[in-house]
């Protein structure tokens, strides 16, 4: 299983992969396509994906996706 996730940290939007920071510095809208690309990426590789994305509040949504 891949885990990508959007989450705010150090006041800037970050896409984490597996807990490491791949990008940051980006906008929300940005940060999330990044990471839903990624995770289509992966399910097309045959991996289950995990995709968790705070929200402006801090609640988190969290979708599992993907694998054989």
């Amino acid at each position: 299983m891949v885990q990508y996730a959007v989450a705010l940290k150090n006041g800037e939007w970050s896409v984490f992969q597996d807990g490491e920071v791949l990008a940051h510095d980006l906008t929300r809208s940005a940060a999330i396509q990044m990471a839903k690309e990624l995770a289509f990426e992966a399910e097309e590789r045959g991996d289950t994906v995990e995709l968790l994305i705070q929200g402006y509040y801090g609640e988190l949504t969290r979708k599992v996706s993907g694998g054989d």
